[in-house]
C-alpha cells in the first residue's frame, strides 16, 4: 500500500471511529506501528489531525462559546480540578479566570473554605453562592456574552489592585517553546494581568491542549511554577516541560 493510500485510509478511520490506535491500525493496513506512526506525525504536521498518547483525533479546535466549552472534555477537568485543591489553603487570595476548569476547580472547594477569589468568570456566582466563607470579587469591564466573562481596560485595572497567592490559569495553548497563550485578545489581556500579579502562577491543560499554541502570548513556561493535567505526572508527553523547571502533576 503507498504511503498517499494509507493516510487517506487513516483519515476514513478517523472520520468514522473519531480516533486512530497506533497497534490497530497497523494491523488493519498490514504494517508495522513504526510506519502508522510516522504517518500520523505527517498528517499532524500538516494540520490533518492532533496526535495524542496512542494515536490520533481529530483537529481540536477551541470551543468558543461558554457553553461548548463547559461541556468539553469534562472528566479530564474533574481530575485536574481535584489536583489543584492540594495548593489551596484558606486565607489565601486567588486570581481564577474565565477558563471553565476553575468552574471545577471551584465546585470541589470544601463549604468552609476561607478565601478571597478575584475574577472574571460569572459563572463562579453561582458555583460559589452556598461557600459563605468565600469573598469572591467579579473583576468589571465589558461583558462578554459568548465566554460570559468580562475583559477590557477597566477589567486589568481593577486586576493591579491586587496581588494574589496563586492564579489558576485556564489555558488556551500551551507549549515548552512558545509558552502559555490565548485565542483572543481581551481574555489574553486579562490572563496576562492575573499573571503579573501573581506571586505564583498555576497553568491548567488537558491533554489536547499540550504542544499547541494560539495567537495571544501569556508567558513563557519559565514564569510557570506548577503545571496541572489529568495525565500522570511521569507521561512522556510531559517530558519537553521538565526542562522549563517548573512542577508537574
Amino acid at each position: 500500500m503507498l504511503k498517499e493510500e494509507r493516510f487517506a485510509k487513516i483519515l476514513e478511520i478517523l472520520s468514522k471511529d473519531g480516533r486512530v490506535q497506533f497497534d490497530t491500525t497497523a494491523v488493519l493496513l498490514k504494517v508495522s506501528e513504526d510506519t502508522i506512526r510516522r504517518d500520523i506525525e505527517a498528517l499532524h504536521n500538516n494540520g490533518l489531525l492532533s496526535k495524542v498518547r496512542g494515536g490520533a483525533i481529530p483537529v481540536i479546535k477551541n470551543p468558543l462559546s461558554f457553553v461548548d466549552r463547559a461541556a468539553y472534555l469534562t472528566g479530564k477537568k474533574e481530575v485536574i480540578a481535584l489536583k489543584a485543591q492540594q495548593f489551596i489553603e484558606d486565607d489565601q487570595t486567588i486570581f481564577m479566570d474565565g477558563g471553565t476548569t476553575n468552574c471545577s476547580i471551584a465546585a470541589k472547594l470544601p463549604i468552609k473554605s476561607k478565601l478571597t477569589i478575584v475574577t472574571n468568570n460569572t459563572a463562579l456566582l453561582s458555583v460559589l453562592e452556598n461557600h459563605k466563607n468565600i469573598k469572591l470579587i467579579l473583576l468589571g469591564g465589558s461583558y462578554n456574552t459568548q465566554t460570559q466573562t468580562t475583559e477590557g481596560a477597566k477589567a486589568c485595572d481593577e486586576i493591579s489592585n491586587y496581588v494574589a497567592d496563586s492564579y489558576f490559569l485556564g489555558t488556551c495553548g500551551i507549549d515548552s517553546t512558545f509558552g502559555v497563550t490565548a485565542t483572543f485578545a481581551g481574555d489574553a489581556d486579562v490572563k496576562t494581568a492575573m499573571h503579573k500579579f501573581s506571586r505564583k502562577t498555576l497553568a491548567l491543560a488537558v491533554e489536547e491542549k499540550l504542544n499547541t499554541s494560539e495567537t495571544f502570548r501569556i508567558c513563557p513556561m519559565e514564569e510557570i511554577a506548577v503545571l496541572i493535567t489529568e495525565l500522570p505526572s511521569t507521561d512522556p508527553q510531559l517530558d519537553s516541560y521538565r526542562k522549563s523547571g517548573l512542577k508537574i502533576v
